[in-house]
């Protein structure tokens, strides 16, 4: 699999090697974009386009992940519903415990489970419906030199 593929294409499988690895660029990235906005030297606006561009690869990686444990790629939307639900207003709603349930506990529950799902378990071995079994990513090509 080339870093194209990895970044910007829903088809195929990805090791957990490779997901894990994609997690880390994404936190370093942001690490950067928010310390550099924070500090006045980025506009809200470029991080806010940075962030969004950022939602393609990783929602690709996230797809890819979930082929290879052989679910399809619609289970992402759960990370979508825990962002939902910690985005609400829940207290000025519901009773304090309801509230926390609902805008804490169930986004927090959502996001160990996928990083579970995605991140611990391994992926189905050999051939599943979304294709051959996964292969670690290349960052360069080796070239045997005659």
């Amino acid at each position: 699999m080339t870093i194209q593929q990895w970044c910007f294409s829903w088809r195929g499988r990805l090791t957990r090697r490779d997901f894990w690895l994609w997690l880390a660029v994404w936190w370093l990235l942001m690490l950067i974009l928010f310390t550099l906005a924070g500090q006045g030297w980025l506009e809200t606006r470029f991080t806010a386009f940075c962030v969004v561009a950022l939602l393609w690869p990783t929602a690709a990686v996230m797809v890819k992940r979930l082929h290879d444990r052989n679910k399809k790629g619609g289970w992402a939307l759960l990370l979508v519903l825990a962002f939902i639900l910690a985005s609400g207003n829940w207290h000025g709603v519901l009773p304090p415990l309801w509230g926390w349930a609902i805008g804490r506990f169930m986004p927090i529950l959502i996001m160990v489970m996928l990083v579970l799902d995605l991140g611990v378990f391994a992926g189905t071995p050999g051939e599943n419906r979304f294709g051959p079994e996964a292969r670690p990513l290349r960052f360069w090509r080796v070239t045997s030199h005659q």
